[in-house]
């Protein structure tokens, strides 16, 4: 699904988590936790885009918007390997694509709905990502 050095790669690897701004502990982080930081930080992206959106801020609504859509497409999409990745990493690619989508057509309509529906979309692989983490170190 990965590549097979997914922390090595020019789009998917460290620079494309400190492009995104994820957070700090990136250079100490295995490429399972990079993911998992990319996912909290598209969340923390999301939920900043909602208050701004209730608070009016445009500009502030805009800016998490734009870090949320880069975040799936320079942090989790670019990180799939589509030739050895098999039909998964091709479901992931076409999700993070309609999220993209969603993400954008959120910030054009302030549209909460569309923010909610990113959510519910990302929160299962979140969530599962984070099962791979305890049962890998258990």
């Amino acid at each position: 699904m990965f590549g097979s050095d997914y922390s090595a790669s020019p789009f998917g690897g460290r620079n494309a988590y400190q492009a995104v701004q994820v957070g700090t502990g990136v250079d100490g982080a295995s490429p399972h936790q990079l993911i998992a930081m990319l996912f909290d930080g598209l969340i923390d992206c999301i939920a900043q885009a909602r208050g701004a959106i209730r608070a009016g801020k445009i500009e502030e609504k805009g800016r998490a918007i734009s870090r949320a859509v880069r975040i799936v497409d320079e942090g989790l999409k670019a990180g799939l390997n589509l030739k050895e990745g098999g039909a998964l990493a091709a479901q992931l690619n076409d999700l993070y694509a309609y999220m993209a989508l969603r993400l954008t057509q959120a910030n054009l309509r302030s549209d909460e709905a569309a923010l909610d529906e990113c959510v519910q979309l990302i929160e299962p692989l979140r969530s599962a990502w984070a099962q791979i983490d305890i049962k890998t170190a258990a």
